[in-house]
């Protein structure tokens, strides 16, 4: 997230400039390796899905082609091999991890984004972006958002977690380095001297995860047992290294849940700053995924004790060079009204709120204009892809720099290849649908899945507000937020942010439908047949 998924982990060194202070207490110890040995003695696979940040088709069928990716190359060769699964949208991490373990879009899970705002706290919502936007913000409202509200009170509580549905059939789960983790087993999340003194955080934090629980040092249960990177210059642990030698550790000690999900966030940062094209980071990730393969005693032994599960998050656009001027200051747009600026406060006199997601961004109107009037301030901008919003039960959609317009709601006669019935009128060029009227169908283009993906965007919070998205190679930018010129950026609803890799080795089994929240339904067929 953020870079996508950079949450607190460009915090440390803005703490680390204002703390002045690096040491390190001991660490609360957890009871994890007690409780997490599967008990399962009918004799399923374990599952172990490793959710690569920004992984992409294409740099693996180049790095295939290359002869670089042997691993890849040898799940795909005893597996499944599916190069356009659909993810949740914003395609955001922290979004598409909520959508992955919950089975929901936004509508369900209610973790619009990134950023977003809350009309119930009158405040933005920051899980962390970039350096200057944290500092403008304020280092203590990001942290307790992220660390404390996203999992215990942003996460919709009605909605359970695959780790809460494994626990009520018996099963054993965990998470390594996941930031959507909640579930029924109490855990201790430990924050450092460094970072608790210029903050208000509490010295430990509790909180609800699956039976073992690996957040980088802040829950750490092999520590005193195993030496991990997990230092400042290691990101405090959210890195690729420290995944895989935890799920090693695990494997040695006999120690894997029925179901354990791994999250490696480095291939992210490698292609926010080189574009998509880079292949560097992919083929560092497939040399970490063989020494875990080994770790059985050799692949062809891996795929006889587990189900190797691997799957992208979202893709990445290429973002134009500086020197094409890729970025559109949403605020510019806004000159007659009040926004709401970086470190304010919402006031009375607020009118506007921009949550920027990257090349995708919510535009909040807390004053009586139409949300149409303001839609049409962004319109004729030719870098401006689709303007949303709803009203009572219709959802409304713009084409940026044309003035088609198209509108839709949910039921109706007709039906897309997800089973989901609709109603559409006016132009559906605007969401690059196709409409058979004979058969009563409708299909998706260069939107996958556009529909059910705004619907649950437009009903994922509180509050009035559209959804605005860039174009191919623009990114959406306000004063202080991060921008990636010249190198990958996401948020967006096309093809390129969408739609991501699946590999399933080990079993024969494959979702209903090739989507991110289709994934937990098969999870849970896959553990309990």
């Amino acid at each position: 997230m953020r870079q996508k998924n950079s949450l607190f982990l460009m915090l440390i060194c803005i703490l680390l400039l204002t703390s002045g202070c690096l040491k390190q207490e001991p660490v609360h110890k957890e009871q994890d390796l007690v409780q997490v040995k599967s008990t399962n003695d009918k004799h399923v696979k374990k599952v172990i899905l490793l959710l690569i940040d920004s992984l992409m088709a294409q740099a693996i069928d180049e790095g295939i082609a290359q002869k670089e990716l042997p691993t890849l190359q040898f799940l795909i060769q005893h597996g499944q091999y599916y190069k356009e699964l659909v993810s949740s949208f914003p395609t955001m991490s922290v979004t598409i991890d909520s959508s992955l373990l919950t089975g929901t879009y936004p509508d369900g899970h209610h973790v619009p984004g990134l950023t977003w705002y809350s009309t119930k706290e009158k405040k933005l919502i920051n899980y962390g972006t970039g350096p200057m936007e944290i500092i403008n913000h304020g280092v203590n409202p990001v942290l307790e958002d992220a660390l404390i509200n996203l999992n215990r009170s942003h996460l919709n509580q009605k909605i359970p977690t695959l780790y809460e549905d494994l626990a009520q059939r018996g099963l054993k789960s965990g998470s390594i380095n996941g930031l959507i983790y909640r579930g029924p087993i109490g855990h201790v999340l430990t924050i450092p001297p460094w970072i608790q003194g210029p903050t208000s955080l509490p010295r430990t934090i509790p909180v609800k995860g699956p039976d073992y629980l690996s957040l980088g040092s802040l829950s750490d249960p092999l520590d005193g047992l195993k030496e991990l990177p997990d230092g400042l210059s290691n990101r405090l642990g959210l890195n690729n290294r420290y995944s895989i030698e935890t799920v090693k550790y695990l494997i040695h000690a006999n120690k894997l849940p029925d179901f354990l999900y791994v999250y490696l966030p480095d291939l992210d940062h490698q292609i926010h700053k080189k574009g998509p094209s880079d292949l560097k980071g992919v083929k560092e990730m497939d040399k970490q995924l063989q020494s875990l393969l080994q770790s059985f005693g050799s692949p062809e032994e891996a795929l006889k004790k587990a189900t190797f599960i691997v799957v992208g998050d979202s893709g990445m656009t290429q973002i134009l060079p500086a020197e094409e001027n890729p970025l559109i200051e949403l605020s510019s747009f806004f000159n007659d009204y009040k926004v709401l600026r970086d470190g304010e406060s919402v006031t009375e006199e607020t009118e506007i709120v921009l949550a920027l997601n990257e090349t995708m961004a919510y535009v909040y109107k807390l004053k009586a204009d139409k949300l149409k009037d303001i839609a049409y301030l962004l319109k004729a901008d030719p870098r401006i892809d689709i303007i949303a919003w709803k009203e009572k039960k219709w959802m409304y959609a713009i084409q940026g720099n044309t003035s088609k317009e198209l509108k839709f709601k949910v039921n109706g006669k007709l039906i897309d290849p997800y089973q989901q019935k609709w109603t559409i009128k006016q132009d559906a060029e605007v969401l690059d649908l196709k409409i058979n009227a004979q058969q009563q169908t409708v299909s998706y283009g260069k939107y996958p899945d556009v529909l059910q993906r705004l619907y649950g965007a437009l009903h994922s919070h509180d509050g009035e507000f559209l959804i605005v998205t860039a174009k191919r190679g623009f990114e959406l930018a306000d004063r202080n937020s991060p921008t990636h010129k010249g190198g990958g950026g996401h948020g967006s609803i096309g093809k390129t942010e969408s739609l991501v890799p699946l590999i399933i080795s080990g079993t024969e089994q494959k979702p209903q439908y090739l989507r991110i929240i289709d994934l937990k339904s098969f999870l849970l067929k896959l553990l309990t047949k």
